[in-house]
């Protein structure tokens, strides 16, 4: 509980602004090593007020997650002749490899709509798309269809009622990477609400790199890309003719 003890220190002195978010993270790094199965990463704030709390709408609070973008290409599977093919594609442009949201309640209720346009909040505002198959119009399908092959391999988390409040001061989210993660730079968005709008954020990052001799494989990959190849075809001859000298072994 050290860390509420922290926010109230800081929360000591008062803002410029009527209400104020102050924020920490529980690590600002993650290390993806050899045995690296996933990360827990504690989002904490708690909010600084010049004057008595608001009456007319109740405090709500959104943390984002998001790992690095790129562009991505859904293509819808198409029955031809009877067998599945690939049919019209739409591209997208900047998709977070990895997106998290948590919130202190249903996210359609505390967030109006115009807020979520402007600060691009929900994950469907984070991405957007950037070429489409000719004739295809139908484009909210497929941001529908990429949202579900998120949520189904994990790398997009919906959190409603995640965060927690107490006091209607202080709050926390928890958050839980998996081990695929991509490295980069993790955005982490913090959102202070009353009656949908917004009314303060903070941002705050988190580095996650590879290290050891993942790092070293990797840089090679990038750098030295044949010697890379021949290594790697090295290694998997090697390992061929041990496992045919074991099972020959074996036999005897």
């Amino acid at each position: 509980m050290r860390w509420w003890v922290l926010l109230a220190f800081l929360c000591a002195n008062p803002a410029s602004g009527a209400e104020s978010l102050v924020t920490g993270l529980s690590r600002d790094d993650v290390q993806i090593t050899a045995d690296f199965t996933g990360s827990d990463i504690l989002v904490y704030g708690a909010v600084r007020r010049e004057s008595p709390a608001p009456t007319h709408a109740p405090m709500e609070v959104i943390v984002t997650l998001e790992g690095p973008s790129l562009p991505l290409v859904v293509r819808r599977k198409e029955r031809q002749f009877g067998i599945w093919v690939n049919g019209a594609w739409t591209e997208f442009g900047n998709v977070p490899s990895y997106f998290a949201i948590a919130s202190t309640g249903e996210i359609s209720r505390i967030l109006a709509p115009e807020d979520d346009l402007l600060y691009k909040i929900n994950f469907d505002r984070r991405i957007s798309i950037t070429r489409l198959e000719a004739g295809t119009m139908d484009s909210h399908a497929f941001s529908e269809a990429l949202q579900r092959i998120r949520l189904h391999t994990g790398s997009l988390a919906i959190q409603e009622t995640g965060v927690k409040l107490a006091q209607d001061t202080l709050f926390r989210a928890d958050f839980s990477l998996p081990s695929n993660l991509t490295e980069g730079q993790y955005l982490v968005r913090m959102f202070l609400l009353r009656g949908g709008q917004v009314i303060d954020t903070k941002e705050q990052t988190i580095d996650v790199r590879k290290t050891g001799i993942e790092r070293h494989l990797t840089n090679m990959a990038h750098q030295q890309p044949l010697l890379y190849g021949i290594l790697s075809l090295l290694m998997a001859a090697l390992a061929g003719w041990a496992a045919s000298e074991i099972f020959r072994f074996m036999r005897r």
